[in-house]
């Protein structure tokens, strides 16, 4: 597959993030940072994200290396509203929104080196441009709306609860 032992480990954090994503999107509908599974996706990332800075197929400062930096934006601000504004029930919203928006920003490139090395030798798709991909990322964008109307319409019936106590 032609990768660097920093893309070796770049790689297999990011799946961790990925799976730790994914298990915290079915067991509590969002990525939760009090939970452990929303702990692994905050940290390994931000790990994730940084070593996408020393990464770079066609050499240089590229739009990957943006992205990973608003990645990076997105789940500090996620961090600070968790930990900084606890009683906020609004704060959630956005909380919520940057964790799954972070979450649908890292899947772009994902795909995309996904589809394009595996199969070794015989790779899904030939290139960025490959409908496969265009249809993948369109597929990820419509459960991301899904679930961010999904999180907003819960974490209003939460916050209902939350001041009726």
């Amino acid at each position: 597959m032609g990768l660097s032992n920093l893309g070796i480990f770049h790689t297999l954090i990011g799946v961790a993030a990925i799976v730790a994503a994914l298990i915290s999107f079915i067991k509590y509908g969002k990525i939760d940072l009090s939970k452990l599974t929303g702990k692994i996706y905050f940290y390994t990332t931000l790990i994730t994200s940084l070593t996408a800075l020393g990464l770079s197929k066609h050499g240089g400062f590229n739009p990957g290396h943006v992205l990973s930096l608003l990645v990076v934006i997105l789940i500090l601000a996620a961090y600070f509203l968790y930990s900084r504004k606890k009683e906020s029930g609004r704060a959630r919203y956005f909380e919520n929104f940057a964790l799954s928006f972070s979450f649908l920003l890292s899947m772009l490139p994902t795909v995309n080196e996904t589809f394009t090395r595996i199969p070794v030798g015989h790779p899904l798709a030939k290139d960025i441009n490959d409908p496969l991909i265009g249809k993948t990322l369109l597929l990820l964008l419509v459960l991301f709306i899904a679930g961010s109307v999904y999180q907003f319409i819960t974490q209003k019936k939460t916050n209902k609860v939350t001041t009726n106590l």
